[in-house]
């Protein structure tokens, strides 16, 4: 593989390939790159009927240093392959300086992967984000996360056969080959967990009233919704359990209060208040519960992810029809867990969830090593129909 330095960019080029034009990396530095960066999949997957656009404006935004806050702390570089003049993959380099603090790592990651089945093109990618890291001094690529596991990651290794629900990832099956091929071994495996409120059995409801009786009445444990006319100030006591609840799982990275401030003013726009749970004792936040609307039954129907000039129109009347839902999180302070707060929490949203009607939820992503989760989801008659997977390779 050939280097070649300019004043702007880093562009690796491959010897030409059975006739095909050479392989060429490009450092995305434009406000143009960057558009094409955001819709390189739209094209990628112009022929799958499960691709879900994510909205362009959201995107680049995430994507700009001074849009969102992970750039205040923590640094990433965008680039795109090409094939002749032809779009053919792009990846994310990623310093999480925050990640590396808190866990006292040295680890790169890469996210935003896509790539055309081609083993020569991926393999320029990976290299352009491993010389990134390695000029930051970084000892390992972990991937695919895009910033961290607080945001979008994992890459789907099993359940193709349908869209995925908000937030979480979807890709070709040949990316397995591609990222194994590169050296990538597994670093931690997820799932996500279908119920299907006909099929889930009323357990759930009958131990949160035998825990209601026994526990939460005598600790003057109470759960309500959250407060809508006082979000700011509900979102940061909830901060504040997200990150001490977290603190122990695999990859984790606490979030600064700008970037949990940035994350709930977008899901407030899509939220029902009577799916955000939260739980008190005497007065004091010790655990809460959201689930959100799988805005993805509106967003792959918006073309290229643009809200105008009808992308709007489909997004604003599209969500009130939407039925499913996505257990997002779920989080107790330590000194409450053995309590059967989590048992109630999920008591209240299927609750709930039967009462509007709701046809499925999803919970996601749980740890393969989260024995107590994934024994919940089977006692509900749940199904384990997705898996996800997280790579990692010494560089």
């Amino acid at each position: 593989m050939e280097t070649l330095q300019t004043s702007q960019q880093t562009v690796h080029a491959s010897q030409q390939t059975n006739g095909l034009p050479k392989v060429t990396i490009q450092m995305v530095t434009s406000k143009k790159q960057l558009g094409q960066f955001i819709d390189f999949p739209h094209d990628l997957y112009r022929n799958d009927a499960n691709y879900v656009p994510e909205l362009f404006i959201a995107q680049r935004d995430l994507l700009t240093p001074g849009k969102h806050p992970f750039h205040e702390h923590s640094a990433l570089q965008t680039f795109l392959a090409f094939r002749g003049n032809e779009i053919v993959g792009r990846i994310a380099a990623i310093d999480n300086k925050n990640a590396n603090i808190f866990n006292k790592t040295n680890d790169g990651f890469f996210g935003f992967f896509d790539c055309i089945n081609d083993k020569e093109v991926s393999q320029a990618l990976f290299n352009a984000a491993i010389q990134w890291l390695k000029e930051r001094k970084l000892d390992t690529m972990i991937g695919p996360v895009n910033f961290s596991t607080n945001e979008a990651c994992g890459l789907l290794i099993e359940g193709f056969d349908g869209p995925p629900v908000v937030m979480m990832t979807y890709n070709y099956p040949y990316y397995v080959k591609l990222i194994e091929e590169a050296g990538f071994a597994t670093k931690i495996t997820m799932y996500a967990w279908k119920i299907i409120p006909q099929y889930m059995n009323d357990r759930p409801f009958r131990v949160m009233e035998v825990l209601q009786e026994r526990i939460m009445t005598r600790r003057n444990i109470t759960f309500r919704k959250v407060n809508m006319k006082n979000f700011e100030q509900e979102v940061k006591g909830i901060h504040a359990i997200y990150n001490s609840a977290w603190d122990k799982n695999l990859g984790f990275v606490p979030m600064t209060e700008a970037e949990f401030m940035y994350l709930a003013k977008d899901l407030k726009m899509i939220l029902d208040p009577d799916f955000g749970i939260v739980a008190e004792e005497n007065g004091k936040l010790v655990g809460f519960a959201l689930a959100i609307p799988d805005i993805n039954q509106v967003l792959i129907k918006i073309k290229r992810g643009r809200l105008f000039p009808t992308g709007i129109v489909k997004l604003l009347l599209g969500k009130r029809k939407v039925n499913g839902l996505r257990i997002l999180a779920l989080g107790v302070l330590e000194s409450h867990r053995k309590l059967g707060i989590d048992a109630c929490f999920y008591g209240e949203l299927m609750k709930v969830g039967r009462a509007k009607g709701v046809a499925y939820g999803e919970g996601s992503w749980i740890l393969e090593t989260n024995e107590m989760m994934n024994a919940a989801m089977r006692g509900i008659n749940a199904d384990r129909y997705r898996t996800y997977r997280i790579y990692e390779k010494e560089i």
